[in-house]
């Protein structure tokens, strides 16, 4: 890890490390799936830091995090084929995916442990059992195992967890039933409210992450993308304001509401067009254009019946693009500026993008782009908005492999921006994804020579300069960030790195890492 000059880096919790009590990883193999599902799972991806009852936050807390896909170095050998899979293979595969919620202190040194034995340390596994609450929940099963994919992640403002599963079918265990995965799933760490639940009135996709706006009045908007081609960005309204004198009255709050798709215009306008059934085109009969953005020969259009809300909700990706939202570059991360002026999305890359339109100007987006938009009234209700592209990644040195690839950032470049985040200080962060190995565009420049290892970046609003912040080590993403309310602390995760990192002489795994500056100021100052 690499970080400016009086900064600090402590790896906090590494995949295999204990969450619950237990025998963590020491080099062996699991010996049993029960011994892996006290374990931290793999691939850690987005996270967020709660406060405990009458503690204080920035010394002591809660971390959730996401645990989106098995470390396998680290679990089997000879790797893992679900067709072939021994049952304990298999539960030992989805011991490793889900979330873990461990407490964290900071200690007299500075530095912060998780602390074992906690009451509040507890896995959320692929093996679990979790309920289904909202609309479609009548066609899922009563008791669902597990959740997969859990990619980014999301806060409500009663501060619950919301994880996100990035696929709509459970690959390790395809006995499942489809229609169980690809929701967001709301978790209480504090496990005062509901037990985990699947929200199924915010739409069935391939969800990265949740991010959310709320009015004077405690109404509130929760903004997610699909990470996938095509996939669109959505909001989700709930019917009601949410209680900020009880807690318990907005447990079902996420079951109840309108969930929107957006459309972005080319004069820079855009709209809101709401999923329900009767509305927009989502009837018996529609039509789904299909993937329009990856061939510049239009698909066959499919007919697809719209009979009900539950139909809506899990045909969700094809009711968006018969309601007309626009198919976009692999919307990931999205972040809200504290005073509501502004939402951003990361739009990761699209390489395979043949057909361009505003929001997405280019074809073969090796290295991806950052969308601005701003609800009309800075109002989580709005139905319209305005918006503009803030930023187009890439490298000038890669200009004679055409203007694609050139982008316009100005300061440190990279590509694949996947993370971002808005702090309450205003501060922009925006973490990479480009593959490693992976594709620069221009034959002869791998993509770290041309932009270095996956990094972390600080990006001023007002004039879009870029400052690189942290870099990883070989073949990682980064990803995931959280912080006490004083700055002081950020949680970072670095996900699938090669070679022997965080522990020499052992094998690579995904780790969560914290981030301080020397002298005790607020990280970014």
């Amino acid at each position: 890890m690499t970080v400016p000059e009086g900064y600090t880096v402590d790896v906090l919790l590494k995949a295999g490390d204990s969450v619950e009590a237990g025998t963590a990883y020491s080099g062996s193999f699991p010996a049993s799936p029960a011994v892996a599902e006290k374990w931290a799972g793999g691939n850690h991806d987005g996270m967020e830091y709660f406060a405990l009852p009458n503690v204080d936050a920035n010394t002591r807390g809660l971390l959730a995090m996401n645990y989106e896909y098995p470390d396998f170095n680290i679990l089997m050998a000879d790797g893992y084929d679900p067709a072939t899979a021994s049952a304990d293979q298999k539960a030992i595969a989805l011991s490793a995916v889900g979330i873990g919620v461990v407490e964290v202190a900071k200690g007299s040194d500075g530095k912060w442990t998780v602390q074992a034995g906690s009451t509040y340390n507890r896995r959320y596994s692929g093996n679990s059992s979790y309920r289904a609450g909202g609309p479609a929940a009548g066609l899922l099963s009563g008791s669902i195992k597990g959740m997969l994919n859990n990619c980014s992640s999301g806060r409500t403002p009663w501060n619950t967890y919301l994880t996100c599963e990035e696929t709509t079918d459970n690959y390790l265990d395809p006995t499942q039933p489809e229609n169980n995965y690809g929701w967001v799933v709301e978790i209480d760490p504090l496990r005062e409210l509901a037990q985990p639940t699947k929200r199924t009135a915010m739409g069935r996709f391939s969800h990265e992450n949740v991010a959310f706006m709320s009015s004077g009045d405690r109404r509130v908007a929760f903004y997610m993308g699909d990470d996938s081609t095509p996939g669109c960005i959505y909001k989700f309204v709930p019917d009601r304001a949410w209680s900020d004198t009880n807690r318990a009255a907005n447990t079902d709050l996420l079951d109840y509401g309108t969930l929107y798709v957006a459309r972005f215009n080319g004069d820079g306008t855009g709209e809101w067009r709401a999923l329900v059934v009767g509305e927009n085109g989502l009837t018996a009969g529609a039509s789904d254009p299909g993937n329009v953005s990856q061939s510049t020969t239009p698909p066959a259009p499919t007919t697809i019946d719209f009979n009900n809300q539950a139909d809506v909700l899990i045909k969700c990706q094809q009711a968006a693009r018969v309601a007309g939202g626009t198919v976009m570059d692999r919307p990931e991360w999205l972040t809200v500026a504290p005073d509501n002026s502004a939402v951003f999305c990361t739009l990761t890359n699209n390489s395979r993008r043949a057909v361009t339109d505003a929001a997405n100007p280019r074809i073969r987006n090796l290295h991806g782009h950052i969308i601005k938009f701003s609800e009309e009234g800075d109002s989580p209700l709005a139905t319209s908005f305005s918006w503009e592209i803030f930023l187009t990644a890439g490298d000038p040195s890669l200009a004679a492999g055409g203007s694609n690839l050139v982008g316009d950032i100005d300061g440190d470049t990279f590509s694949s921006p996947d993370g971002l985040r808005i702090d309450p200080e205003g501060r922009m962060w925006v973490q990479t994804d480009h593959s490693v190995p992976g594709n620069s565009g221009l034959d002869g420049t791998t993509i770290d020579q041309a932009f270095g290892h996956n990094a972390m970046f600080y990006v001023d609003q007002q004039n879009k300069q870029s400052k690189r912040f942290l870099v990883g080590p070989l073949g990682c993403e980064i990803t995931g960030l959280a912080y006490t309310p004083d700055l002081t602390t950020f949680f970072v995760n670095i996900q699938h790195p090669t070679g022997e990192w965080p522990v020499a002489g052992e094998a690579p795994r995904s780790s969560t890492i914290v981030v301080r500056r020397t002298d005790n100021q607020p990280v970014g100052n």
